[in-house]
């Protein structure tokens, strides 16, 4: 007969807490585990389980994700590509905004202004916001009127 695990066991292996290894259970990125006098014992394979939730989890999938991707392994054709396509997709625009927003705070540091909610540029950043642009475009109207920060 093969080792099973207690979940301690298995969260020693693995670094999960077993709280969130239960939680896994009840959303079905784990399967059931068999139970020996009322506690779960779970196959090595599980091990290996529980790190393909971390990886995929650590590379920005959601627990939903994960589950779906996991079911697509059982279903015939390429669904996980599908959704790592969409994955990648929802990670090129985070990185952008992520870009903008680094932009937009570097030019905040470089503002001469003692305090920031005085200057012209966080000033019209502020309204084009509030007027429906993205950061992205409010940044970019704010710098397309004023060539450099005036103290104004």
């Amino acid at each position: 007969m093969s080792e099973q695990l207690t979940i301690g066991e298995l969260a020693s292996r693995t670094g999960v807490a077993t709280s969130a290894l239960r939680y896994w259970e009840e959303l079905g990125l784990l399967p059931a585990p068999a139970r020996v006098s009322g506690q779960r014992r779970y196959p090595p394979s599980a091990v290996g389980l529980v790190g393909v939730v971390l990886l995929l989890r650590d590379v920005g999938f959601t627990l939903r994700e994960v589950k779906a991707l996991v079911a697509s392994r059982s279903l015939p054709g390429d669904g996980w590509r599908e959704l790592y396509q969409r994955k990648l997709t929802e990670l090129d625009q985070r990185i952008a905004q992520a870009q903008v927003a680094r932009t937009a705070i570097a030019h905040g540091l470089a503002c001469p202004h003692e305090d920031i909610f005085e200057c012209s540029n966080f000033t019209g950043g502020v309204a084009a916001l509030l007027a429906g642009c993205s950061l992205e475009e409010a940044h970019a109207r704010v710098h397309s009127h004023s060539v450099s920060h005036s103290r104004a």
